[in-house]
C-alpha cells in the first residue's frame, strides 16, 4: 500500500467526516458523542499496518504474476483493469458472506458490526486476522486471473475510497441513491446490512458493485424513511467498545 494511496483515503475520510456533521447530518439533539472514533482509527491504523506489511513481504519475494487466464486472453489495458476489478469484488463479496455464514469467522467480524454508531471511521473497523482473511480472498483472486500489481492497486484503492463513503452517515438525494444502487453499493443499502436486526444483517454483502447481491438474491432495499439501528446488542457497553477490548473479542 503505497504512500499516494494512504493519503487518498485520509483526504477523502476528512472530507466525508465534515459531510457528515453538516446540519442535515448532524447528531439529533440528546445523542451521545461518538467515542469510538479512537478506537476505530486504531484498529484503521493495524490494518495499514498489515497490507503493508502484505505488500512488503510479497515485493521482497518478487511475486509478479506470469501466468494466469489474462495472460491467456491477451486483453487490453483497460479490459483488463476492468476484470480485475470485477472478479476482485466477486471474491471480496464471497469472502464476506463467509465471514457470516462460518461461526469461526463470524467470532472476527462481529469487530465491525459491534459498532452502534456506524460512521465513516467505521470502514476500516476490523480485526487484524480479518484484515488476513480479505486478503487471502483478494491474492486467490489475483493469482487465478495473473492480474497485474497495477489493476490490483486500482481495485485497492476503488475498494477503500468507497468502503469509507459507504459507511458515512451521509443521506444521498433519494432519486441519485436509488438510480446509483443499480450497479453501487450506496451508504443506505450499507446501512441495513449493519442493522441489528439478523435478517437485514444478512443481507447486502456487496463491496463496490451492488449486482453480486442483486444475483445471488441477498440484496434488500433501504425503504423510505425507514430508521437502522447499528450495531450488536451484547456489546453496547463503553468497555467493550474499547480498542483492547475489541482485540480480545474474538476470543470472549
Amino acid at each position: 500500500m503505497t504512500v499516494f494511496v494512504v493519503l487518498m483515503i485520509a483526504v477523502n475520510g476528512a472530507g466525508l467526516c465534515l459531510l457528515e456533521r453538516l446540519p442535515r447530518h448532524a447528531a439529533a439533539p440528546g445523542e451521545v458523542a461518538r467515542p469510538q472514533v479512537v478506537p476505530n482509527l486504531a484498529l484503521t491504523g493495524l490494518l495499514l499496518a498489515v497490507n503493508f506489511a502484505f505488500d512488503r513481504a510479497a515485493a521482497f519475494a518478487g511475486v509478479a504474476p506470469t501466468s494466469g487466464l489474462l495472460h491467456v486472453l491477451g486483453w487490453p489495458a483497460w479490459a483488463t483493469v476492468l476484470v480485475v476489478v470485477v472478479t476482485l469484488d466477486g471474491f471480496a463479496y464471497a469472502a464476506h458472506v463467509l465471514l457470516h455464514a462460518w461461526p469461526p469467522a463470524w467470532r472476527f467480524h462481529r469487530v465491525h458490526h459491534s459498532d452502534p454508531h456506524v460512521d465513516v471511521s467505521t470502514a476500516f473497523r476490523q480485526h487484524p486476522f480479518e484484515t488476513v482473511w480479505r486478503h487471502s480472498f483478494q491474492t486467490a483472486g489475483a493469482l487465478l486471473l495473473g492480474a497485474p500489481t497495477r489493476s490490483v492497486a486500482i481495485y485497492l484503492s476503488l475498494s477503500a475510497l468507497n468502503a469509507q463513503m459507504e459507511h458515512a452517515h451521509v443521506a444521498w438525494p433519494p432519486r441519485l441513491e436509488k438510480w446509483a444502487r443499480l450497479l453501487f453499493v450506496t451508504p443506505a443499502m450499507h446501512r441495513v446490512h449493519h442493522s441489528r436486526l439478523q435478517h437485514d444483517t444478512d443481507t447486502n454483502y456487496s463491496n463496490i458493485l451492488s449486482l453480486w447481491d442483486r444475483l445471488f438474491g441477498t440484496f434488500r432495499a433501504p425503504r423510505p424513511g425507514e430508521s437502522i439501528v447499528c450495531g450488536l446488542d451484547e456489546f453496547d457497553a463503553p468497555q467493550r467498545q474499547r480498542t483492547a477490548a475489541l482485540l480480545a473479542l474474538p476470543f470472549v
